[in-house]
């Protein structure tokens, strides 16, 4: 099976960015696009900045305790 148009794997070829780009051009305009590009890249940073806290705070945690054992799915009674 082939994973996209043409079998390229869905990766845009040389006249899809350039479509792309006249696109972008067109709807943010010359004057705009600077900015465009700027809050981009603030938004990338920022995602990738919590992205790699949460990964931090992962390996922050304690490892788990040894005397829990894993639960084997049948519902605890609680009352005899």
């Amino acid at each position: 099976m082939h994973a996209g148009r043409g079998g390229r794997g869905g990766r845009g070829g040389g006249s899809e960015i350039l479509i792309l780009m006249l696109i972008v051009l067109l709807v943010f305009g010359a004057n705009r696009l600077p900015e465009a590009g700027k809050a981009v890249g603030k938004g990338l940073r920022e995602f990738k900045r919590a992205l790699s806290d949460a990964e931090h705070s992962i390996q922050q945690l304690p490892p788990p305790r040894e005397e829990e054992q894993p639960r084997d799915g049948k519902p605890k009674r609680l009352v005899e």
